[in-house]
C-alpha cells in the first residue's frame, strides 16, 4: 500500500496551551508522527483544508513552510522505497530523522548562550542575549530553522526592527551580525548546507552604518574642570569622567574595577573588559588630584578606588556587570546636569570621555601610539575610529575654494 503523508494538528497541548503541528506518515493503515516544531492554538487550524487559517500571523509564510518540508519528506520517501520493496513504517522514519534540521536556531543560540555564561561573558550576553530574543519572537516558533532564515526572512526582520521595535540602523545590523555569527557555527558543525547561507554577494551584506562620533573641545573639557557648586553626586561623575579621559578613554567598566593594588610604580596597569589587553598608563598629576579625593575611603590595597562595586558579589559576574550598568546610568544622569551647569550644549556621556581623547588627540600622536593606548588589533580600527575628529585636510581644502 502507498505511503501517504498529511499535516496534521494533534490535540494534545504543551504548557502554553498551544496544539503542535506534526506530519503523519501513514503506511499499511498505520501511522506515526514527526514533530514541525510548531505549535498554534486551535482556532487557527483549519481542519477540513489541512492548513493555518489566516487568523494566525504569518500564516501564509507558515503553510508555505509545512508544504515545503513535507514536500521534501515525500521525496525522501519515493527514494526510500524506490530502493527498498516492502520498507517498513519505522524504517521509513528512521530515514527521515530531523526532516526539518539537525539543529535549530533556537537549540544553536541556547548553547551559545550557556557558553556565555559558563565563561563569565555576561557584557556580550547582555548585549547578545535581547538581540536573540527579538529574532524568536519575531520568528514566532521555538523551532527556528537555519533553511528558514533566507533573504526573505532577513529583510523581513530588518523591516520588523525598524517599524515595530523602533530599533536604529546599528542595532538593526547587530542583530544580523548575531544571526551571521551562529549560522557560520552551524555550518561548520554540519548542521546546514553552506548553500542555504543567506549572506554575502548578490545576498544580504552586513554594512555598519557610519555613526557620527562627537568629543568635546579644549576649551569645554576646562570649563568642566574648573566648574564650581556641583552636588557629591555631580562632583563624583565629573570625576569619574575626568579619570576616563586622563586615561586616554577608559572605558567605563574598567575604571570601576580599578583597585588601589593596580597602582604600581605609579602607574595604573589594569586588564581591559573588551578584549583582554593589559595596559600600563602613568598616573599624571591631575589623575593623582582626583585619586587624592577617595584616600580617605581606602579600606585596604585590595579595595576598589571608585565605591560603586564595594557591595557587589565578587563571585558574581552577574551582579558586577548590573552594578556597573546601574553606575553609568547614574554618571550620565549627573554628567548631564554638569554639562548644563558648564553651559555645554553638546551631550556629554561616560563615553563621550573617549570621544573628546580621540578629538583632542586629533593629528597630535602618531596613529602607531593611539593604536597601543586604543588597543586595537588591527591599525584600521585606530585609523577608522580617528577619521571621525581629524578634519583638517578637508576644511583646508575648502577654504582654498571659497576664500577668494
Amino acid at each position: 500500500m502507498a505511503t501517504s503523508t498529511h499535516i496534521v494538528l494533534r490535540k494534545k497541548a504543551n504548557k502554553s496551551g498551544k496544539f503542535p503541528l506534526m506530519v503523519r506518515i501513514t503506511k499499511n493503515r498505520k501511522s506515526s508522527y514527526i514533530s514541525t516544531g510548531h505549535y498554534i492554538d486551535i482556532k487557527d487550524w483549519d481542519i477540513k483544508k489541512n492548513k493555518v487559517k489566516k487568523s494566525y500571523p504569518n500564516s501564509t509564510r507558515l503553510n508555505n513552510l509545512l508544504i515545503k518540508k513535507l514536500s521534501e519528506i515525500n521525496s525522501k520517501i519515493i527514494d526510500l522505497e524506490s530502493k527498498e520493496d516492502n520498507i517498513t513504517l519505522v524504517k521509513i522514519k528512521n530515514n527521515i530523522k530531523k526532516p526539518f534540521g539537525e539543529s535549530t536556531f533556537n537549540s544553536l543560540s541556547e548553547k551559545y548562550i550557556n557558553e556565555l555564561i559558563a565563561n563569565d561573558k555576561y557584557s556580550r550576553l547582555n548585549s547578545d542575549g535581547p538581540r536573540i530574543k527579538n529574532i524568536i519572537v519575531f520568528a514566532g516558533t521555538n523551532q527556528l530553522y537555519f533553511q528558514d532564515i533566507d533573504q526573505d526572512f532577513l529583510k523581513r526582520l530588518m523591516s520588523y526592527l525598524k517599524i515595530e521595535r523602533k530599533n536604529c540602523e546599528r542595532s538593526i545590523v547587530n542583530n544580523l551580525v548575531i544571526i551571521r555569527t551562529l549560522y557560520n557555527r552551524a555550518i561548520r558543525e554540519g548542521h546546514v548546507d553552506q548553500k542555504f547561507y543567506p549572506f554575502g554577494r548578490g545576498k544580504i551584506k552586513i554594512k555598519f552604518p557610519e555613526s557620527n562620533k562627537v568629543g568635546l573641545s579644549i576649551e569645554e573639557v576646562i570649563q568642566i574642570e574648573i566648574l564650581k557648586g556641583l552636588t557629591d553626586c555631580e562632583n563624583h561623575a565629573r570625576n569619574v569622567w575626568l579619570f576616563s579621559f586622563y586615561n586616554a578613554g577608559m572605558r567605563i567598566g574598567d575604571i570601576l574595577t580599578v583597585k588601589w593594588s593596580d597602582i604600581i610604580d605609579d602607574r595604573i596597569v589594569y586588564k581591559m573588559s573588551k578584549n583582554s589587553k593589559t595596559l600600563s598608563i602613568k598616573v599624571n598629576d591631575k589623575v593623582k588630584k582626583i585619586l587624592d579625593q577617595y584616600e580617605n575611603n581606602k579600606q585596604g590595597v585590595n579595595d576598589f578606588i571608585f565605591p560603586e562595586l564595594k557591595r557587589s558579589n565578587l563571585k558574581s559576574q552577574e551582579d558586577i556587570l548590573k552594578k556597573k550598568k546601574t553606575a553609568n546610568k547614574k554618571f550620565n544622569k549627573y554628567l548631564a546636569q554638569v554639562a548644563k551647569k558648564a553651559e555645554i550644549d553638546k551631550k556629554i556621556t561616560m563615553h563621550i570621555a573617549r570621544h573628546t581623547f580621540g578629538n583632542i588627540s586629533g593629528d597630535k600622536i602618531p596613529i602607531q601610539m593611539l593604536q597601543k593606548l586604543y588597543r586595537h588589533s588591527n591599525i584600521s580600527t585606530t585609523i577608522n575610529y580617528q577619521a571621525n575628529f581629524m578634519h583638517k585636510e578637508e576644511d583646508d581644502a575648502i577654504d582654498k575654494v571659497i576664500n577668494f
